[in-house]
């Protein structure tokens, strides 16, 4: 169990990993503490009341009190951040003790250890600002939304942003192969399809392949072409909290894992071919995109068949749009190429994805 108490809420860690603080004279309840600061990948200071001087009480990131310390800490400056831990369901005076104390949560053992367990790696990670996330998704097959997956990733990557791009259709081909590194070391997709709670953001991190100063999460050469729902909300989850952005691409199709991808959206395109038939077939994609999806755009890529232009195809839809995905030969390389489509920062696909990340930074209160 757990409960909020009314306050502001604790203090950003900027993006600095911290130590959290444990206050307890309590053996048994130390040593669950202990086990759970450890399954966060956190290394705790622990101490029988307030620190010495104060200096471990007013600079951990977390405060976890036993509630056996409670009363001892009611003359303690304070701060944000507390968390009254206790193991009586049934004790009505916890909450009286954690206003004392000016604690944000009440947590009872062990029915809150997977709460108090994310919390506390947040703390050990030093999670700041969610990656901004953007999914693409093609309107109809062959519509080069993986290519411009590809490209927006690697855009933002020599923009000096940390960035994952994330291979969401196993039938796609693999985009690690788009970018030449279909043999580079680190994991794919199914390494992680036993993932059900929280999986670290550092540690995916470091385990991926790097490729064009990103990391790729894709598909090996296996049987696998699919991975729980839950595997895919954990780690999609921890890629959110290093921050940067995260590139997400998506099948037409939608199942479970495709939905948790789609609801960790910030914003999709949907990329369309100017013509009548992908349109047509666009529109059935973006009905079933936009009961999850909430803001959901169209990039148009030419050649343009009579009557039609972006802004009409836009106007088809019922979708803003993003731009026009300029016809180049990135856009038709064959998969294996050596050089990833907008890897020289120049020309008109490179010109639109930095046009498009200026924009959705902007929106977005800049980079995270």
């Amino acid at each position: 169990m757990t409960g909020t108490v009314a306050h502001d809420p604790a203090p950003a860690t900027g993006g600095l990993p911290g130590r959290p603080l444990i206050v307890t004279e309590d053996a048994d309840l130390l040593d669950d503490l202990l086990r759970l600061c450890a399954a966060a990948g956190a290394t705790p200071e622990v101490h029988h009341g307030v620190p010495d001087h104060g200096g471990g009480w007013v600079a951990a990131p977390l405060v976890l009190v036993g509630d056996d310390a409670a009363r001892r800490l009611r003359g303690a400056a304070r701060r944000r951040g507390v968390v009254l831990v206790g193991r009586d369901q049934d004790d009505s005076g916890v909450w009286r003790r954690a206003v004392q104390i000016g604690a944000d949560h009440v947590l009872m053992l062990p029915d809150g250890e997977q709460w108090l367990v994310d919390r506390i790696a947040d703390v050990a990670e030093g999670v700041g600002r969610p990656a901004l996330t953007v999914g693409v998704v093609g309107g109809r097959g062959g519509a080069g939304a993986s290519t411009l997956a590809c490209a927006l990733a690697v855009t933002a990557a020599r923009e000096g942003l940390r960035t994952l791009l994330v291979d969401a259709d196993p039938l796609g081909g693999g985009l690690d192969v788009l970018l030449g590194g279909e043999s580079a070391e680190g994991l794919r997709w199914p390494a992680f399809a036993a993932s059900r709670g929280r999986v670290g953001g550092g540690a995916l991190e470091e385990s991926l392949p790097r490729l064009h100063s990103l990391r790729v999460l894709s598909w090996d050469r296996g049987d696998c072409v699919a991975v729980p729902a839950q595997a895919v909300r954990a780690v999609l989850a921890a890629a959110r909290r290093r921050g940067g952005t995260v590139v997400v691409d998506l099948p037409r199709r939608l199942d479970d894992g495709v939905a948790e991808a789609l609801a960790q959206l910030d914003l999709a395109l949907l990329v369309v071919p100017a013509e009548l038939r992908a349109v047509a077939a666009a529109g059935r994609v973006a009905s079933a995109l936009g009961m999850v999806v909430g803001d959901l755009r169209v990039a148009v890529r030419g050649p343009y068949a009579p009557g039609l232009d972006d802004r009409e195809v836009a106007r088809l839809l019922g979708l803003p749009l993003a731009g026009e995905v300029p016809v180049e030969p990135a856009l038709q390389r064959a998969h294996g190429t050596a050089k990833p489509p907008a890897a020289t920062g120049r020309g008109p696909l490179a010109r639109f994805c930095t046009a498009f990340w200026e924009q959705a930074l902007a929106e977005t209160g800049g980079p995270r």
